[in-house]
């Protein structure tokens, strides 16, 4: 008798995440990685261009909005630098947290024909949005070429520069993280759809993008705000590119702490769900 050569059957640990299994995968998370690029603005007139579009927009939003209207502080920094530096942050986690809830629910044909490891398809849209992310970070650096060399504004980078990549891969973690749990519970529970994109919607509101921390007095307020484990992620990039922000040690240490919690119950959900998602979907 003929051995088999693959054997398929379920996984007993609920915090088990096979690696070597997605490893062997890689191929198709490349593939899925292709794909979520070229779908993005398939036959769109401006393409990729909208990459930079989009923050753009935003930006000139929030001068007149924010800036002009409701003259909220920019801790003396030019609003579209400021603007810009969170915006660039909260786009890539928002559009990756959102598209990551669907994961369940927009592959079930996939999901339902072929098996392979299901965190292939949440991992490939959080690749794939670096690019995304990468390119609106070029904007940012035009911007700030032209107030830093032509309109002679003082910025101060410094050595937390360095820190950018951890930020980045914070973020990453957290809207994985946040995605698988709210792709696990969508399955049965649609409504959780809509309340997602309402509360991010309302998250923006209570992260440092459109106003700096300094602004808020009240230390209660402040401290609720530190809870938010975006805050010392978005206000370190501020400070390590614009020379004027917040950062915290032990803040930076509570947002990593909170992204490995909300990985790991992510995990948790996503493993029990995935193994009866087809009869719910």
């Amino acid at each position: 008798m003929t051995p088999w050569t693959t054997i398929i059957k379920p996984k007993n640990k609920l915090f088990f995440v096979d690696l070597k299994e997605l490893w062997a995968y890689r191929d198709l998370y490349f593939m899925f990685v292709k794909r979520d690029i070229v779908t993005w603005y398939k036959q769109t007139i401006l393409g990729p261009l909208w990459f930079f579009i989009q923050p753009l927009l935003t930006t000139i939003m929030f001068m007149v909005v924010f800036g002009g209207i409701a003259k909220i502080s920019t801790d003396g920094l030019p609003q579209a630098l400021f603007y810009l530096a969170g915006i660039c942050l909260w786009q890539y986690f928002s559009e990756s947290l959102t598209e990551t809830s669907k994961t369940f629910i927009e592959n079930a044909n996939v999901f339902g024909k072929v098996y392979f490891p299901r965190l292939v398809v949440p991992l490939a849209t959080v690749t794939s949005n670096l690019i995304r992310l990468a390119i609106q970070i070029s904007l940012f650096l035009m911007v700030y070429v032209y107030y830093y060399f032509f309109k002679g504004t003082p910025l101060n980078p410094n050595i937390y520069l360095l820190l950018t990549p951890y930020l980045i891969f914070l973020l990453a973690g957290l809207a994985l993280g946040f995605g698988i749990l709210f792709a696990s519970v969508t399955t049965k529970y649609r409504d959780l759809s809509f309340l997602l994109s309402f509360c991010i919607q309302l998250w923006m509101y209570a992260t440092p993008v459109i106003y700096p921390l300094s602004t808020i007095d009240n230390p209660k307020l402040r401290f609720l705000m530190s809870l938010n484990p975006l805050t010392s992620i978005i206000e370190t990039f501020k400070l390590a590119s614009l020379g004027t922000g917040y950062f915290s040690w032990w803040g930076l240490l509570y947002s990593s702490l909170f992204m490995l919690v909300i990985f790991f119950v992510g995990i948790l959900v996503f493993n029990q769900i995935q193994r009866s998602f087809m009869d719910t979907v």
